[in-house]
């Protein structure tokens, strides 16, 4: 009969190595204002799948894409040089 042994010590024997850096850190914090962005228009159209849009949705979609398209201009101006692309 085979012993069943736990590998967790092999899973876990780098997990301080698998923590993200602070320049990784900082990139997430510059990105979230547009993924939060991006989430907020995602939920806006997803509403409208199933029904006719009003004007409320509309106007709702209309006003996320504007939060989205500022997010992103506000990304691209902030950004450090080497980090445009």
């Amino acid at each position: 009969m085979e012993d069943i042994v736990t590998v967790q010590d092999a899973v876990t024997a780098f997990a301080d190595f698998m923590e993200p850096t602070n320049a990784e850190l900082d990139a997430i914090e510059r990105e979230m204002p547009v993924i939060l962005a991006d989430v907020d228009l995602l939920d806006a159209q997803i509403i409208t799948l199933d029904r006719t849009p009003s004007e409320l949705d509309v106007r709702r979609i209309r006003r996320a894409r504007r939060r989205l398209l500022a997010a992103l201009a506000h990304q691209a101006a902030t950004a450090p040089r080497g980090d445009a692309a």
